[in-house]
């Protein structure tokens, strides 16, 4: 397509979520990349306006990079829909499942891709003094339906369990308990049902917080990894937990492998950062496609009805 034929171009960044800055960055270098390309686009944030505005300023399709809740999981999906204004990335069910990691958990366990034992927590439940810890410690404990580290434990013993606990319902009603990892983290880029090249992350001290996620230099991505016999079959779960919650566009799953050689994966990102720091630019970058062709890529798949 040639930059014209994209028509007016929202890039939807900011948003009032906890992720909000994070999705800023990732939005402000969408969009000086769009406009390096010749597209007219121009920022768009759902936190100081009103979602049908859109319609008001003629926009012909959407770049969504509002992460976090509400950007990611369904609901401004839904918004889009009902202004008929073709928007990037996954549809509405497939954003509210990959933001839900206990359900997306189940739907990959019912297709034996390996994950890691957990339970499923929620407020009133742990506030009526009803869940039972049946797990092994030590543990890592999360929101089930918010990414990016926030309110991301490690608990090593009982005691401090529900202080973990109380961290996440702060801020969100739903806690995932998940038996703890002891291995290597990587990360896998799926586009469009292709798998793109594996990047091992190595964090100091093995914290991948939000901190190195975003911010910190001292993190080293080892983009193009080769992990042997392992490769094609990580590629081949990769690939099906992808489908199996209706995924479209570019999407990222993350994985661990431990001490054993045993895969585990974590979760998937639906919406991917894209700042200077993200993962999902570096994978694409190693077979040759720059943050410009990636931008003006997944423009391409803008639609609707997914």
């Amino acid at each position: 397509m040639q930059a014209k034929d994209y028509g007016k171009v929202a890039v939807i960044m900011g948003g009032d979520t906890p992720e909000r800055e994070v999705s800023l960055l990732s939005g402000n270098a969408i969009l000086a990349s769009l406009l390096r390309s010749g597209v007219d686009a121009f920022a768009f944030d759902p936190a100081k306006e009103p979602i049908e505005n859109l319609k008001q300023y003629g926009c012909a399709r959407v770049f969504n990079i509002v992460h976090g809740k509400t950007g990611e999981d369904g609901k401004l999906q839904g918004a889009f829909e009902f202004l008929k204004i073709p928007y990037t990335g996954s549809g509405v069910m497939a954003s509210s499942i990959g933001m839900d990691k206990y359900r997306t958990k189940l739907i990959w366990q019912a297709l034996d891709i390996p994950v890691a034992k957990s339970q499923f927590v929620e407020k009133h439940t742990y506030q009526a003094g009803k869940y039972q810890f049946n797990l092994t410690l030590p543990v890592v404990v999360k929101p089930a339906d918010d990414g990016s580290s926030l309110g991301f434990s490690r608990v090593y013993n009982l005691a401090d369990l529900s202080q973990a606990l109380e961290l996440v319902f702060a801020k969100s009603n739903k806690a995932l308990v998940e038996e703890m990892i002891i291995g290597d983290e990587y990360t896998i880029t799926i586009f469009d049902g292709q798998v793109y090249p594996i990047i091992k992350i190595e964090a100091p001290d093995g914290e991948y917080d939000f901190e190195h996620k975003y911010y910190s230099d001292d993190t080293k991505y080892l983009c193009g990894y080769n992990l042997g016999e392992l490769q094609a079959k990580i590629e081949e779960w990769a690939l099906l937990g992808y489908h199996a919650i209706g995924a479209t566009g570019v999407a990222r799953s993350d994985f661990m492998i431990d001490r054993s050689g045993n895969v585990f994966f974590l979760e998937i990102n639906t919406l991917p950062g894209m700042t200077g720091h993200s993962l999902v630019p570096q994978s694409l970058a190693s077979v040759g496609i720059d943050f410009d062709a990636l931008c003006l890529k997944i423009l391409d798949g803008a639609g609707l009805a997914k």
